[in-house]
């Protein structure tokens, strides 16, 4: 058998509980794909978006709903190994690709201040969503998982000073009747890295030139690798520690808030206080 119908099997078959029935569910459950729809799907080079990317294949094949896919990759200036490694991935995979350049390395990778990986992430967002476009989706699908969405709940909490996550879908601002979906939403990081141990895959990690040129940043420092860690350490100590902090935020008990906003407006607890 094809080295990528053994990965197909093993998503269907080993994987099933914990990969490809938590993204069929999200998908179902957050009304992600409709009928006719055409959708981008973002790979970075990561296991995230590659096995995104087998996913929406197999939902293609064995779903009810029609849609179209294409499978998009941005060069920001991957050097070229990296490069390389992306393209044997989506030939083993059995996932044809477009490739298309940016130069947002040299733009970040030239900040003398602010965050980098934020700037980064903005502005693969708006090469993304064009590209799309342009090839006629009118979706971009990306590999964000379920630890992400955590992750961002407690950053949010512990260095926002706000209730907010990192949504299932979410219509664009900046490009007209596009929107961004997210179906990897229920299935948690280390289920894929056991489906790529699985599976013998090597996948880029970050790929970035800045940090790969830069001795000062520390990862220790990362926030979201702080939450990771902080995340993983109370995994130990409960099963259901990580489902709980998923939950609050779709659990919300507006009766025992003190305040919240709506569309830009603040409400407070004492607006039907006396009522």
């Amino acid at each position: 058998m094809e080295e990528y119908k053994e990965i197909e099997k093993s998503i269907i078959k080993k994987y099933r509980k914990k990969i490809w029935g938590r993204f069929v569910r999200a998908v179902t459950d957050y009304q992600m794909i409709e009928e006719n729809d055409h959708i981008a799907v973002c790979i970075s080079g990561g296991k995230d978006s590659f096995l995104l990317a087998k996913c929406m294949q197999e939902l293609k094949r064995h779903g009810k709903i029609n849609f179209d896919l294409k499978f998009i990759v941005m060069d920001p200036g991957y050097n070229k190994n990296n490069r390389a490694l992306i393209i044997k991935n989506a030939e083993k995979m059995n996932i044809p690709i477009t490739i298309f350049e940016s130069n947002i390395f040299d733009s970040v990778s030239a900040l003398t201040e602010g965050n980098p990986c934020y700037l980064c992430a903005r502005m693969r967002r708006g090469f993304l969503y064009s590209k799309a476009k342009e090839l006629g989706c009118n979706k971009i699908a990306l590999g964000h998982h379920f630890d992400d969405v955590i992750e961002t709940i407690l950053l949010s909490m512990f260095y926002g000073g706000e209730i907010k996550t990192m949504m299932p879908k979410l219509h664009s601002t900046n490009f007209e009747n596009m929107e961004l979906i997210r179906p990897l939403y229920y299935v948690k990081e280390h289920d894929i890295i056991a489906f790529q141990k699985t599976n013998n895959l090597e996948f880029l990690n970050c790929a970035c030139r800045f940090t790969e040129h830069t001795e000062t940043i520390d990862p220790s420092m990362s926030k979201r690798l702080e939450m990771k860690t902080l995340i993983h350490e109370m995994r130990q100590k409960s099963d259901y520690v990580d489902i709980n902090i998923f939950k609050s935020i779709e659990n919300v008990n507006l009766d025992a808030v003190i305040a919240y906003r709506k569309n830009g407006t603040k409400h407070s607890f004492l607006d039907d206080y006396k009522k």
